[in-house]
Formats: C-alpha cells, structure tokens, sequence
C-alpha cells in the first residue's frame, strides 16, 4: 500500500507505456497463498495524447465534479460545469474510452461515474528497457 493515501482511499494509477508488473506479481503471490489483497487498479497509455486528454484542465473539471456531486446524467454533469452539453458528451465519451469513467445507463440517460478517489500518474523520463539512459520518445 502507498504510504501516501490513507487505507479506504481508492487510486487509478496511470502509466505510461508500462505497467507495474512487480505489484501485480506481489497480488498474485498473494492470491496464491490465500490472502486477499488490497484493491489496485491501474491502466496503460501508450500514446501521449491519451494522457493529455485525461490531465487537461476541462478534463480534471469534469473528472473532479463527478466525483464530488455525482450527476445524474451527462446533462446534469454540463451544468455544474456550465458548459455545453455536446461538448461535455464528447469528452466524457472520449474519457470512457479511456477507461477513466463509466457511462452507465440510467434509463434513457448516461450517467458519468468514477470508482476511484485520485489519481496518480506516472511519467517515466527515460526508456528504462533499454541498457541507455536515452530519453524515452514522446
């Protein structure tokens, strides 16, 4: 567990172009002996755009108002935000794609949501695959 976040606190890590396979080797090491381990969830970008879309500030506003208020629609979501409603669809589709929030559907509407209370990212300045220290391509 990450000293930095207190123990009920959900995280989406968010890496670049690798994962952490020491922690899930840890997980399963664990699920083999019978224990059951602390929740991680984490997700891969291979392209830097990916993560531009998730840390631009419209992005981060959206992100941080659903889940604080919990909008019952992608509506709803547009006007806490107060922006316009095709706008904020098209960037909550493309967070869903993502995989950074659920589109669940309440009826005939999407209700944006996120399981998870921060976010961490990590961004490596060199390709650590490589016997070099050349600076990874961007």
């Amino acid at each position: 567990m990450n000293t930095n976040t207190q123990s009920n606190e959900r995280v989406l890590h968010i890496r670049f172009q690798r994962s952490d396979e020491k922690r899930t080797k840890e997980t399963l090491k664990a699920i083999d002996r019978g224990e059951s381990p602390e929740p991680y969830f984490e997700t891969v970008f291979h392209e830097i755009e990916d993560l531009q879309t998730v840390t631009r500030p419209t992005s981060l506003t959206l992100l941080r108002t659903i889940a604080r208020e919990r909008p019952t629609s992608i509506r709803a979501t547009a006007r806490l935000v107060d922006r316009d409603v095709r706008q904020v669809h098209r960037n909550l589709e493309e967070l869903a794609e993502l995989g950074v929030i659920d589109l669940e559907m309440d009826g005939q509407t999407k209700r944006p949501t996120v399981w998870y209370d921060s976010i961490e990212v990590d961004l490596p300045l060199f390709d650590f695959d490589t016997d070099s220290e050349t600076p990874a391509e961007a």
